[in-house]
This record gives C-alpha cells, structure tokens and sequence, in this order.
C-alpha cells in the first residue's frame, strides 16, 4: 500500500438527476479517498447510488455539486473530451454483460481501445496478444463471442480492459451472469491483477464475491452506510 496521495478522492459528490418535474438525488454527499492498489469492493441494494457513483469516478458522468480528484487532479469539471481521453489512458471497464462486439473476433475486441489513441496496427496486435495470454485465453483469439462462453467472454472484457495499462480497472458485477465455478476463475484473474498493483473497484451484490477485496464500501439511499477494511480472501 502506497503513502502517496490517493489515487482516487471524493469530496462531497452530489449527483441529482432532473426527470421532468420530479428531481432523484442519487449521491447525497459522498467523500472517501481509495489508495494505490486498492481493491475496493461495492455493494449496495439497486438504488443505492453506486453505480451513480461508479460512473462518476469513471468519467462517464459528472457529479452535480462537489470534487472529484483522480491522481491529485481535479476532473469533475473537466469537458467530456478531456474524460474520454483519461478514460481511455486511465482507467479499465468490465461489464456484466461483457459489452463485447458480436461480429468481432476476441482479438479484434482486445484491440478496440487502442484503435480509439491510434495505437500503429504491428503495436496493436502485440499488446492485444499479450493481454489475451494473461487472461489465458490463448488459442480462442479468433473466436467470435458467440463461439466463447461466458466466462470466456469475460476473459475477452476483462483482456480488453487491461490492454493500455489502465492504474485503475472498474468492474460492475464482473460475476452477475456467470456460475460459482466461473466466478472464482474470474475473481482469480482479478485478485492476480490487484497483485501486480492495479486498483480496482468493483460493484457486486453478491457477499462472496465482495470478499475478494481488501475493503467493503456498503452503499444505500445515496449515502456510504458502512466503509471496513478486512483481509481479502486468497
């Protein structure tokens, strides 16, 4: 665990979401800093506000009021090319529902991020071929998702995640569509990942898989309720 600054800081984000005449506040204040090499686990029932909050430290959306600052720099009022492109050098999604491409070879998927910063081709399948091995799916690069498994498909989101050396992957339900004995493949790819030093913030509903981490942040009502550290399960 590092003695820097936070890679991630909170500072009373707000999120209201205006629908017609009727305003959902969806973060009602929420501050917390998460270190290098964190592996944070979220949970919370639907509604709670952590995936509104979970958009937020990914630049995909922008809190209403209050800070947010990621590697010491302010981005919440940064423009929404400015988020892409820390997006994409920064930070590493992985879906539940994988969020593959249907006609589009795994590779090809892999390779997808780096066509975004203009990655030259020669470099592009080099970085993508590395990744797909790390998540070991060597030999299936050519597959298409219809002909992977679910798990198999995660290998490709989670390959796909990882393929610019993102500090920070951010998962939300990684395990939602998988069965137990896929889930702990993909929670050791995960846990392998946190090892050689990713942070990684990770939504689940599930008590078993939050396990995995080294800190338990418990959503509900758009407030944190509980925020624990603990030893992550091995």
């Amino acid at each position: 665990m590092s003695n820097n600054s936070p890679v991630i800081e909170a500072r009373d984000i707000h999120k209201t979401y205006d629908l017609g005449d009727i305003q959902v506040k969806a973060l009602k204040g929420i501050s917390l800093e998460i270190e290098n090499g964190d592996f944070v686990s979220i949970m919370g029932a639907s509604g709670s506000g952590k995936s509104t909050f979970m958009n937020i430290i990914g630049c995909l959306d922008k809190p209403t009021r209050g800070e947010y600052f990621l590697d010491s720099n302010q981005v919440s009022s940064l423009d929404t090319d400015e988020l892409a492109e820390i997006r994409n050098i920064k930070i590493g999604f992985v879906f539940q529902s994988f969020n593959l491409l249907a006609r589009t070879t795994a590779i090809e998927n892999v390779e997808l991020p780096m066509i975004y910063n203009n990655t030259e081709a020669k470099k592009r399948s080099e970085l993508a071929n590395q990744a797909i091995s790390m998540v070991g799916l060597n030999g299936r690069e050519h597959h298409l998702p219809s002909q992977l498994s679910g798990g198999q498909q995660q290998r490709v989101a989670i390959a796909r995640a990882i393929v610019n050396n993102p500090s920070i992957i951010l998962a939300d339900e990684p395990t939602g569509n998988l069965d137990s004995q896929t889930s702990a493949e993909i929670m050791g790819i995960f846990r392998d990942l946190n090892k050689n030093g990713k942070t990684i913030i990770m939504i689940t509903h599930e008590q078993d898989i939050a396990q995995y981490g080294n800190r338990i942040i418990t959503f509900k009502d758009g407030y944190i309720v509980e925020d624990k550290r603990q030893q992550s399960q091995n």
